[in-house]
């Protein structure tokens, strides 16, 4: 029996198609860079640092959870502490207070500037790869010492010369966009759950 697809479905085949296309080798190999990194920052008690606008934004959000609590909290040993790792437009008053006295695109950069030490990680998201905050983001935590990572689309725009590992998905569309950061954070915090260090050092 030959299913024939409606024009829902068959819209909904090409994204699901092009969205696991975006995941090559290559890709997977990056990925496997910044799941490693960040489980040496957990083990040394570095700080994580997740940025980005909009849905971009609402994604930091929801890796830095998933890093904070979920890690530890899943999988085998359910008791570890999790990351520290803070997703920087989580607070509305530092985000509003900075946009309106320094501008816009301070807001991730000042924060970094304030809070980042050298060998913390930034992972910038961003689909444009040019937006102002997310570019100065990077060029503060490179001044610092950080390692810099991020996840985009697009040409990759500036941030694609910036991150010291860019994962850059080759796809000109905003959705799948925000998907692969998704995917990327959700496939560290599952291998990062089944490769739980044994201690942590900075606790020890």
């Amino acid at each position: 029996m030959t299913l024939t697809l409606s024009s829902f479905g068959l819209r909904a085949r090409d994204y699901l198609d092009r969205l696991n296309s975006c995941f090559s080798d290559v890709i997977l190999e990056q990925i496997e860079a910044l799941a490693e990194e960040v489980r040496q920052a957990w083990i040394d008690g570095r700080n994580v640092f997740i940025c980005g606008n909009g849905g971009s934004a609402a994604n930091a959000m929801h890796l830095a959870n998933d890093l904070h609590y979920g890690i530890g909290a899943c999988g085998p040993s359910p008791s570890l502490h999790g990351l520290r790792v803070e997703a920087l437009p989580a607070n509305a008053g530092i985000i509003t207070c900075l946009a309106n006295d320094t501008g816009y695109e301070n807001i991730y950069s000042y924060q970094v500037e304030v809070k980042g030490r050298p060998g913390d990680l930034l992972i910038a998201l961003s689909g444009s790869g040019n937006s102002a905050n997310v570019v100065k983001a990077l060029e503060a935590a490179n001044a610092l010492g950080m390692k810099t990572f991020a996840i985009l689309a697009y040409s990759g725009g500036s941030c694609l010369e910036l991150a010291q590992v860019p994962i850059h998905f080759q796809i000109d569309d905003m959705q799948i966009a925000e998907d692969t950061q998704l995917i990327v954070g959700h496939l560290c915090m599952q291998w990062l759950s089944s490769n739980k260090p044994t201690e942590l050092s900075h606790l020890i």
